[in-house]
């Protein structure tokens, strides 16, 4: 992957978990379970139990989005905890694929004695996991803050069981269909993952172009897991062909920024917007690196949604709080939503009272209604919806850099 890797500190493995905090890391796991009615008198942590990507072509997601996380965890553990307890992640890696996935969750649950699950990462691990939430119901176990944006769990049956904080892949394309048709493009393209991610995103796509009388020109895949090295020329010349004067592309960095790399070298120079999973400052180390050893600026003309403001947005009270507790070098998107999942968990968890219980976390966590974390938007959670925040932010490049994009009205 070259040098794009934003490397996190003492990273090592342990009891077959993944440990890039150490001083977060449950050392001692519960000797019995949380008692029947789940409270947790006499507990001395508060167990968070993450399974998301930590290895593999998208392992950034994974790392950075728990960087963020464990950034604002420690500063609480710091302060004393909540009522006096420290939380701790117990982290597995899944790889970005489902059966790990599963199997990882299934031991969060009955060995580890998480307390909720958190920061998963992707829409084809957290969706096979969902059934695991239902089977597993009466111990009231929930997934607060997963990175994706799909429709599964923010619809019956298994829309009680998961917390969205970040806006859905449906806002999201939305926003840059307008975007983009505002600009004059009608001819949109798409490039996505060939999985339930990348359906996702069609759907959207789709959705937002026949609210305009228009259709995606044509739609092209690629594999889940695929490097920047993959050559996506085939990808591209499908497009172009078709005559498509804009991309829409709903994948991860590596694929996203080779298809990218591919149609600059190919000459064709025309908008490409990505959502946020893509990672957007990983995609750009990569298009950055491509152009060095290419001589053409890669970089040029792109567009990307957001679920968060840009780390440079230092007028947010939560994004110059950020700032002030990590390194200038771990700024970017998935840094900051990881601060924010951890920092809105940890609203609930003092909410939920000193006498917490998993029902307390759960009616707590549907109180965060009308409530700003700091961001200039509310989050909208209540007890008949899981969905905290609706708001897209837009980026462009600027000089080989992300910097903030007015967002049409309608789409915010």
């Amino acid at each position: 992957m070259g040098g794009h890797m934003r490397q996190i500190a003492n990273l090592a493995v342990l009891t077959g978990a993944i440990l890039p905090f150490a001083l977060l890391f449950a050392q001692s796991r519960p000797s019995a379970p949380y008692p029947p009615d789940n409270h947790m008198a006499g507990i001395s942590q508060i167990i968070v139990g993450v399974s998301n990507v930590q290895s593999g072509p998208s392992q950034s997601l994974g790392q950075n989005l728990l960087r963020g996380s464990a950034a604002y965890f420690e500063l609480v553990n710091e302060r004393g905890g909540v009522y006096g307890r420290k939380i701790s992640i117990v982290l597995k890696d899944d790889k970005y694929e489902p059966d790990p996935a599963v199997q990882n969750t299934n031991e969060l649950i009955e060995k580890e004695k998480a307390f909720f699950l958190f920061d998963y990462v992707g829409t084809a691990t957290l969706t096979r996991t969902l059934p695991l939430l239902k089977y597993y119901e009466k111990e009231k176990i929930v997934n607060v803050a997963p990175f994706t944006g799909a429709d599964p769990q923010r619809k019956p049956p298994y829309d009680k069981f998961v917390f969205n904080i970040r806006a859905s892949y449906r806002e999201e394309t939305r926003a840059l269909v307008r975007y983009l048709y505002d600009k004059g493009y009608r001819r949109i393209g798409f490039f996505g993952q060939a999985d339930a991610f990348g359906k996702s995103g069609e759907i959207g796509v789709t959705d937002a172009l026949a609210e305009l009388n228009l259709q995606p020109v044509e739609t092209v895949t690629y594999r889940r897991n695929q490097a920047f090295e993959t050559d996506m020329t085939a990808q591209v010349e499908i497009l172009r062909q078709a005559g498509a004067d804009a991309v829409i592309a709903v994948g991860v960095y590596g694929p996203c920024g080779a298809f990218i790399r591919d149609a600059r070298k190919a000459e064709w120079d025309v908008p490409v917007a990505n959502v946020s999973f893509v990672g957007a400052e990983v995609l750009l180390d990569e298009l950055r690196g491509a152009s060095k050893a290419t001589g053409k600026d890669l970089t040029a003309n792109l567009i990307n949604s957001q679920v968060v403001p840009s780390p440079s947005e230092k007028h947010h009270p939560l994004v110059a709080d950020y700032r002030a507790h990590l390194a200038p070098e771990n700024y970017g998107f998935v840094t900051l939503e990881g601060w924010l999942n951890a920092l809105v968990v940890t609203e609930a968890l003092r909410r939920a009272g000193p006498s917490l219980s998993r029902e307390d976390f759960i009616r707590a966590m549907e109180s965060l209604h009308d409530w700003d974390p700091g961001l200039g938007a509310n989050l909208g959670f209540s007890s008949t919806s899981h969905q905290g925040l609706h708001r897209v932010w837009l980026t462009r490049t600027e000089n080989g850099h992300w910097v903030p994009e007015v967002a049409p009205e309608e789409a915010r």
